[in-house]
């Protein structure tokens, strides 16, 4: 078989996404290999493919126990012989599987990082033949990236003890240089091939709220998803037990994540999540990274991140089947100072100096800031992020929030002289609550404490808002004219940018919102067609049979696809994305027999060449008995080197049934 075979057969796809088939030839060529994909552009068929096709095994190294489990369920269930190690095995298991993968029972193994210290893991690696390390979520192997992991420092450790040095590819979503430079400094990647396929998700509907309540917001985003599977983080574990518990007496079906559960607990509400026995899951940052469940159709922050890399990671969680997928921030001014709190309060690493330490305490203040102004832009959100990652993009993406909203420039240089003398009258010794209590005249006991009332600024905005005037000191930072200094609550101090202001030399304007246009079809609002529940019936129905999660049987991509295709027969049931031989021989009988029920009651078939519904009057016996005259006809015509195409036409059937009926009659083969 090549590369387009195992393609179709195992994974049911005709052609490669963007990127993968650069590192797919890389790989089988003996080359080591980078690729930086974002979640969802299917890293994982990039050194799955290879794997098949190379003689020996192949060690994918992944850092989460609920990745191998669903990676080796989803190749189980495509007819690719897989297995994992991990702490989750009892000791009978885990000989049962080192034995198993001694007598090359397996193609692919995924293992933990801390397995590689494993005695007996690495004789096993020794005596057999490892043809390729696949080391996923590569970023963890830096200390600059966001989720830095020791044990991944183990991997080049572990291939230098191996007989022979095997292929090397290298997987993850986000980089940066300085990060890229790392994975293959530490890995050792020799003269790899660096695939950048870029960040975009055009999938994935982009918006930033602030509303005044929170949980009334959320709860009204729930409302209209209350069928979809979706993740709600929370920046704490007080956080994300108060919000869970909020929304089960709401009547929502929740549960919880957080590195504080016990693990038992974390297994059960990560499976009630992934087998769709709970929809919503509300958790920390520890729930995410290599979570394999491909339909959650929502991902909502109820609090902002502490940088865009960790966001997007997170974010891409949703609509990784290439369905349509909403990403909501609702941010709120208190989320700055939580996220300056972590970063002033984390224990140092031990692995760096002090001089090191300190220096990814300010990268973390940079990454905060980029955050930050993420959260506050009027520009493309879209644009923002790609930007930040290194990314080309266009001015409006038409599908974020920033886009769909109407925007016009106003002149606020009065107002922005007024905050700016204020800050420096006051000595450029408070943050935003007091200047904006200051300019408004508000008599509070720290007011009076400090005697801010005397200050010559006091009350001189007394007739705006609260919201208007951070709004504007939010965009004063934005551009440069003031920063804040300190965790916490931190203080305002301006910049030189400010004195021209000042002075009248200088204006500032800001874009304020005029009006919302209407949102665009996304995923709460896309209704599914009744054949589309149906099959998604019978998935369940599938699934629940086997234990294993039901996106693991079909995804909604694939189901969404047979809905447009109709497929009737085998043969264009394989044309589904996602349906392979092993997928067909399983389940194609009861899919196919839906779908030509359905198409039958409906008075609707598919035409295949141009995937539109046609009515069945206009395609006349399409679905009736064969005639021994038609038959008749249909040899003549075969044999007379027509085209199906033609012969379709003639006798007003589809493609597919002609080449059944061509097949049956033994003028094809099988």
């Amino acid at each position: 078989m090549d590369k387009f075979d195992v393609l179709s057969r195992y994974f049911g796809y005709t052609a490669f996404r963007k990127g993968q088939e650069e590192v797919v030839d890389c790989l089988l060529s003996g080359g080591d290999s980078l690729a930086i994909m974002p979640t969802g552009a299917g890293k994982s068929v990039c050194y799955q493919v290879p794997a098949i096709m190379l003689s020996g095994i192949t060690i994918v190294i992944s850092p989460l126990i609920s990745l191998m489990k669903d990676q080796v369920n989803a190749l189980v269930q495509q007819g690719i012989k897989a297995a994992y190690i991990n702490r989750s095995l009892t000791d009978s298991q885990y000989d049962r599987v080192l034995k198993n993968a001694a007598f090359g029972a397996y193609k692919i193994i995924y293992v933990a990082p801390e397995r590689l210290d494993s005695s007996d893991f690495t004789n096993l690696c020794r005596k057999i033949k490892i043809s390729m390390v696949a080391v996923d979520e590569a970023h963890c192997v830096s200390q600059w990236g966001q989720d830095f992991r020791p044990s991944y420092l183990n991997v080049n450790k572990f291939i230098s003890k191996l007989s022979k040095r095997p292929i090397i590819g290298a997987f993850t979503a986000t980089a940066t240089d300085e990060v890229k430079n790392d994975i293959i400094n530490i890995l050792k990647l020799n003269n790899p091939k660096v695939v950048t396929t870029g960040f975009d998700r055009p999938n994935l509907f982009f918006s930033v709220l602030r509303p005044e309540k929170k949980d009334s917001k959320l709860i009204s985003l729930l409302k209209g998803r209350s069928d979809k599977s979706g993740i709600i983080y929370c920046a704490t574990r007080k956080k994300v037990e108060t919000l869970c518990d909020f929304l089960i007496e709401k009547g929502f079906s929740a549960t919880r994540y957080h590195a504080g559960l016990s693990n038992e607990e974390r297994i059960k509400n990560q499976d009630d999540f992934v087998y769709d026995r709970k929809t919503v899951m509300v958790a920390t940052n520890a729930f995410g990274m290599g979570i394999d469940k491909s339909n959650v159709s929502y991902v909502i922050h109820y609090n902002m991140p502490k940088n865009l890399e960790s966001y997007y990671q997170e974010s891409g969680r949703a609509g990784r089947d290439g369905q349509e997928a909403d990403c909501i921030l609702l941010y709120g001014a208190s989320d700055v100072q939580t996220c300056r709190y972590f970063i002033e309060s984390a224990e140092p690493n031990p692995q760096l100096t002090p001089e090191q330490n300190e220096a990814f305490k300010q990268r973390e203040e940079e990454r905060l800031k980029h955050m930050i102004f993420y959260c506050r832009t009027s520009d493309c959100l879209r644009g923002y992020m790609l930007k930040y990652f290194g990314d080309e993009a266009e001015e409006n993406c038409g599908k974020c929030s920033n886009c769909l909203t109407k925007f016009e420039t106003v002149d606020v240089t009065i107002q922005a002289q007024k905050i700016l003398s204020c800050i420096i009258r006051t000595g450029q010794k408070f943050g935003a609550a007091v200047i904006s209590d200051v300019l408004r005249g508000k008599k509070n006991e720290k007011i009076k404490y400090y005697e801010l009332d005397k200050q010559s600024t006091f009350g001189i905005m007394r007739d705006a808002e609260q919201t208007e005037i951070r709004h504007i000191i939010e965009k004063l930072e934005e551009q440069g004219y003031i920063i804040f200094v300190g965790a916490g609550k931190p203080i305002i101090k301006v910049t030189e940018m400010s004195y021209p202001v000042l002075k009248g030399k200088a204006k500032v304007k800001i874009k304020k919102t005029i009006k919302i246009k209407s949102k665009k079809k996304t995923a709460e609002q896309a209704a599914d067609s009744p054949l589309f529940n149906i099959l998604k019936q019978i998935r369940s129905e599938i699934a629940s049979k086997k234990g294993v999660p039901a996106f693991l049987i079909f995804s909604d991509a694939s189901l969404a696809d047979m809905c447009k295709k109709l497929p009737v027969t085998p043969e264009e049931f394989l044309s589904v994305n996602g349906v392979g031989e092993n997928k067909l021989n399983q389940y194609g009988d009861r899919f196919i027999s839906a779908i030509s029920e359905y198409a039958a009651k409906n008075d609707v078939i598919p035409d295949n060449q141009n995937s539109n519904k046609l009515n069945k009057s206009e395609l006349g016996s399409a679905y009736e008995p064969w005639i021994e005259k038609e038959t008749e006809k249909l040899r003549f015509e075969y044999e007379l080197g027509m085209s199906i195409g033609k012969i379709a036409k003639n006798h007003g059937r589809t493609r597919g049934a002609i080449r059944s009926r061509l097949k049956k009659e033994g003028l094809i083969e099988e």
